[in-house]
């Protein structure tokens, strides 16, 4: 197949929409910063900002499914919103309110609560179960997520119901995450620490195998999303990984060619399903912006081409 990899770039540098042209300009050809003023006009900035209440809210609950402040704070970070932006921040303050309330830390679930498995030495995880770790304010709530080890592979799992050796690769991607960003700002080596843990998990998978059997272990896995929110596939784990610069391991091998084959011959990507329904729609998750459900996708074609990019480098 010709590579279109120009054209592609050359698509993402017309984008309509700031953000996907600054981020191109940056992560795909090295030039300048996305973090500026220009993102706050684009068209998708503007409605996630939009409908914001006094309280730093949108007049729903701040994890409403995908209207609540915490998903639209995600929706502008991805799409680089500036640093110390005032309207983000009174979000994130709401959202944080949530986390740290007295409410919120009642239904906290406690490993002494669940029958955990034991790790090797037959000692039962410590901590909190992490995905349902007790709230903090961000560096307490963020250490002891890093010094937890509440599964023995090295992930985290939030079902209450799960038992076995092996945690939930949606829940364990978003916490490695977290905790890789967490150590850029701050230094934490446990939380470096644990995020490369976790990492590994993913890892000795080749990302969407089973250990046992080396078949796939979730035909969805394979599919490509944007956003893909708490969900997990190979697009969205192989974007994380390449952010902790991972993806040259050979394990990740298998997923790297799969997303060149669910490449279009245009140089570009789409969508191969969908977590949300769009703007207008009457029920189910109903989004706050239209990401694209005609192909290509402007967001799976950049993180496909960062990731390509970076495991090239």
């Amino acid at each position: 197949m010709e590579d279109r990899t120009g054209d592609a770039v050359n698509w993402l540098l017309s984008s309509a929409e700031p953000a996907v042209r600054l981020l191109a300009q940056r992560d795909l050809l090295g030039e300048g910063d996305v973090h500026t003023d220009e993102v706050l006009d684009g068209p998708m900035v503007r409605t996630l900002l939009s409908g914001q209440c006094r309280d730093g809210g949108f007049g729903v609950h701040p994890y409403r499914k995908w209207t609540g402040a915490h998903w639209r704070l995600v929706s502008l970070v991805e799409l680089g919103i500036p640093a110390g932006e005032p309207r983000a921040l009174r979000a994130a303050h709401t959202v944080l309110d949530w986390l740290t309330g007295r409410e919120h830390r009642s239904s906290v679930v406690t490993v002494d609560e669940l029958a955990l498995p034991r790790l090797p030495g037959g000692e039962r995880s410590r901590g909190l179960l992490p995905a349902r770790a007790r709230s903090r304010p961000p560096g307490g709530a963020a250490g002891r997520l890093a010094r937890a080890v509440a599964w023995p592979d090295g992930g985290w799992n939030c079902d209450v119901r799960a038992h076995g050796p092996r945690s939930s690769f949606p829940e364990s991607l978003a916490p490695a995450w977290g905790l890789f960003e967490y150590w850029q700002a701050t230094g934490e080596s446990d939380a470096r620490a644990a995020a490369f843990r976790t990492a590994e998990l993913f890892l000795e998978h080749r990302l969407f195998r089973s250990l046992r059997t080396g078949e796939v272990i979730r035909r969805d896995w394979l599919a490509l999303h944007y956003p893909p929110y708490w969900h997990y596939d190979i697009l969205q784990a192989l974007l994380v990984l390449s952010r902790m610069r991972l993806t040259g391991d050979p394990r990740c091998s298998d997923a790297l060619a799969v997303l060149e084959r669910r490449r279009r011959p245009d140089g570009r990507w789409q969508a191969g399903a969908y977590w949300w329904k769009p703007p207008g729609t009457q029920r189910g998750t109903v989004e706050v912006v239209d990401w694209g459900r005609s192909t290509p996708n402007e967001m799976i074609t950049l993180n496909a081409l960062r990731i390509l990019r970076i495991g090239s480098a």
